[in-house]
């Protein structure tokens, strides 16, 4: 246990300290994927909202529904791996707390 107050007082800081780290370093958490075609280009936060979304002169051959069908792919890929990070984080920490 802690011998001190000071002792307490470090431990609680150091503690919110990397609370606050984890905080940060979910929201830095990025997924980016594009098609194979290279025709749509997804950008996801950590939370999988879009961030960026670009499209190539390869979309012109797509039908509405390709184009549909490899949207919702490419964007479901970007926020897999956003969460894959943030997950990676998770348990990073949860390994760190337990020690």
């Amino acid at each position: 246990m802690y011998e001190t107050m000071d002792e307490l007082m470090a431990s609680v800081q150091q503690r919110l300290y990397r609370i606050r780290d984890l905080a940060d370093d979910m929201s830095a958490a990025r997924g980016k994927e594009a098609a194979q075609d290279g025709s749509i280009t997804v950008e996801v936060d950590g939370n999988g909202a879009l961030l960026n979304l670009e499209f190539s002169s390869a979309i012109s051959r797509l039908s509405p529904a390709e184009f549909e069908k490899k949207l919702v792919a490419t964007a479901n890929a970007a926020a897999r791996s956003a969460f894959e990070q943030r997950a990676e984080v998770v348990t990073a920490f949860n390994e760190e707390v337990a020690e």
